[in-house]
């Protein structure tokens, strides 16, 4: 089934849509969708190559869970899990060239460096601020 029927099929009603009442766009929880919009382009569903970044399961670095578009039709062997934490800069150089080399498409590799930079920067300890001492006169 082409991607374009499958999702004219499953774009007003699938478990993973979330719509609000005062939002026009509704959301999508679906696993492999980048930008957590319920949209063609982002949706991990459907396409025969998607790409998702979720934390580490031990919050050290950062995981890309891709799809093979080979085993397409077998589920479990579709789906690839690789942890990126050799630190923030060689990781995401190391997710960048993983997406060329697999030829992704070009639109999902600025979102999955997006997407990879702001699950490292979460994962950073918060600075504890100074308190300063009142100044007496």
């Amino acid at each position: 089934m082409s991607a374009h029927l499958m999702w004219m099929i499953i774009r007003n009603n699938n478990a993973y849509l979330l719509k609000k009442s005062n939002i026009k766009k509704p959301f999508s929880t679906e696993s492999n969708n980048l930008n957590n919009l319920s949209s063609f382009r982002y949706s991990g569903l459907i396409h025969k190559k998607s790409v998702g970044i979720v934390a580490a399961p031990d919050n050290k670095g950062f995981s890309v869970v891709y799809k093979k578009s080979r085993a397409l039709h077998k589920p479990a062997k579709s789906v690839v899990r690789r942890t990126m934490k050799a630190g923030p800069r060689r990781s995401l150089y190391k997710l960048k060239r993983l997406l060329k080399a697999n030829k992704y498409r070009t639109d999902l590799t600025k979102a999955a460096l997006r997407r990879a930079s702001a699950v490292l920067k979460s994962q950073k300890p918060l600075a504890v601020k100074k308190a300063h001492a009142k100044k007496s006169d």
